[in-house]
């Protein structure tokens, strides 16, 4: 995979701006954040152009900008070369679709879209304009932590991996949270709960370091710790190609939460938690090792090391911007290609299908099939939302989404 080193295959040849002017579509919290970083200066060569909202307001602290209210004006303006869209998570398909109609190179707040059979369309529109750019906003993958974790993968440091678990349940939100938008935990308007929103971080670096799973079977829980009508826990078991075990955990209602990865191969185990990567090395393959030793109890000598993870870059987002920027005028390889967001959505989907029709799903998942499953569930969705006023004003102010 790459990592920001390295040049696109475009046919059309290098861009001959120096400049590339951004627009965003969306400034709730994470348009908010990139319009921030962009203002700021903080990406070299890149301009914030305009923004689109629909709280004029919004606009007043990354003066001067052009603001619009109708997102299809602002893709057809002429004002703006490459675009984020930054909105919920449905508008991602139909707003990467026409943007890349209109000519515009465009990066994708995760979710790429809310459901694989969208993420597909997507991503086969952006193969009818290869001479645009098509990122997607996974920012973890510029983490040291992760970055290390594949490069043990990689390198064969862990051997032949055998099981993953990944306890990932410090996302926890409050009542207030879920009550600072209307299109927030319901299926409407947002297709999903912890999987879709909070954990596609977490999905896409575990594809991305592991491969994708062959089957997946989950027991994920609607609405358990708050009033919503989408999914707030969720354990989930998968099995990698190989062979290899796996289970995910994940919740948006436990306190204080844990974030835990474990990597057990034939040839030791790393933990990441609490800011420190652990790597215990058996000094030999545990596979061959029990095939020659004539005990009963021994184990494979061990290596206990801590591997330094030294700092992480000051803004994630920025840096895969950084890069999505270089790519527009240079040709180099993104960190995040689009077309790879189908894989963490369509694994929240499995999950999350799983869970819903109380069976495995093998993969790859019928796309059609959940999308008429989750059709099925906003039609027959009688969920009145809670909206808070004031209540999206005072959780922006943490970034934390």
């Amino acid at each position: 995979m790459p990592t920001g080193i390295g040049r696109l295959n475009f046919d059309w040849g290098l861009s001959n701006m120096d400049r590339v002017r951004i627009g965003i579509v969306g400034l709730g919290n994470m348009g908010r954040h990139h319009a921030g970083y962009l203002h700021r200066g903080t990406v070299k060569r890149a301009e914030l152009r305009a923004v689109c909202t629909t709280a004029p307001q919004k606009v007043e602290a990354f003066q001067p900008v052009k603001s619009f209210s109708d997102p299809e004006e602002l893709l057809r303006s002429g004002e703006i070369d490459a675009v984020i869209i930054a909105t919920p998570h449905y508008q991602h398909t139909s707003l990467g679709i026409s943007a890349l109609k209109a000519g515009l190179h465009v990066m994708v707040e995760k979710p790429i879209s809310a459901h694989k059979a969208d993420a597909e369309r997507l991503i086969a529109c952006s193969r009818e304009h290869p001479g645009q750019v098509f990122a997607g906003m996974f920012q973890l993958r510029c983490e040291p932590r992760y970055l290390k974790l594949r490069h043990l993968i990689e390198n064969g440091d862990l051997g032949t991996l055998e099981r993953i678990n990944w306890i990932i349940t410090d996302w926890y939100r409050t009542e207030a949270y879920y009550a600072s938008g209307g299109w927030r935990a319901t299926w409407k308007g947002e297709g999903g709960g912890v999987l879709l929103n909070q954990c596609l971080h977490q999905l896409d670096v575990l594809q991305w370091m592991c491969g994708m799973p062959a089957r997946v079977r989950s027991f994920a829980k609607l609405g358990r710790y708050h009033d919503i009508e989408v999914e707030d826990s969720v354990t989930a078991y998968f099995e990698l190609p190989n062979g290899a075990d796996g289970v995910f955990v994940s919740s948006t209602g436990e306190a204080p939460g844990s974030n835990r990865l474990e990597l057990a191969g034939t040839r030791g185990k790393a933990v990441l938690e609490n800011d420190r990567l652990r790597f215990v090395r058996n000094q030999e393959c545990m596979r061959e090792f029990s095939r020659r030793s004539a005990s009963g109890f021994l184990k494979p000598e061990v290596w206990n090391c801590e591997i330094p993870l030294g700092d992480g870059p000051e803004s994630p987002h920025a840096l895969l911007m950084q890069n999505f920027v270089n790519a527009v005028l240079d040709g180099e390889s993104l960190i995040a290609p689009g077309a790879e967001g189908l894989n963490s959505v369509e694994l929240a989907n499995a999950m999350l299908y799983s869970g819903l029709v109380d069976r495995t799903i093998e993969l790859p998942l019928d796309g059609a099939a959940y999308e008429a499953k989750l059709q099925r569930l906003i039609a027959d969705s009688k969920f009145e939302k809670k909206v808070v006023e004031n209540a999206a004003e005072d959780f922006a102010q943490s970034f934390n989404r």
